[in-house]
């Protein structure tokens, strides 16, 4: 016997699978940003380089430019988001090995930032 899907059930999933997959991304947020060294290649299929000015973000799309800001000192630099993650509860970017020289939190591996994309209002942070 084959037993057809329920419209309500199939609108359901729907809609769920929209909201999951089409919200829109943060425009801004702060909180912890670590770095990572990466061999090989990228979420987005770029070669991975330490030396390069690039990030990882959960959501917002690849190709995006971000200004990071260390809260620490008032660093910032300008990064390309070309990976995924962190995935590490309360961090919201992963930066580059040379991204992390450049905000001088290399050594200590964690700090608190502001992450904002470019063209858009900085939040602000506690």
């Amino acid at each position: 016997m084959i037993r057809k899907a329920r419209p309500h059930a199939l609108r359901a999933v729907f809609l769920l699978a929209m909201a999951v997959f089409a919200a829109p991304p943060a425009l801004a947020q702060c909180g912890k940003a670590s770095w990572y060294e990466l061999r090989g290649r990228t979420a987005s299929g770029v070669i991975a380089d330490p030396e390069a000015l690039t990030a990882a973000h959960r959501t917002l799309p690849f190709g995006t430019r971000v200004t990071v800001e260390n809260l620490a000192n008032g660093r910032k630099v300008k990064l390309t988001i070309v990976d995924r993650g962190p995935f590490v509860r309360g961090r919201v970017i992963d930066v580059s090995r040379r991204a992390a020289r450049d905000l001088a939190f290399l050594r200590r591996g964690i700090t608190r930032v502001r992450v904002h994309v470019e063209g858009k209002k900085a939040p602000t942070c506690k």
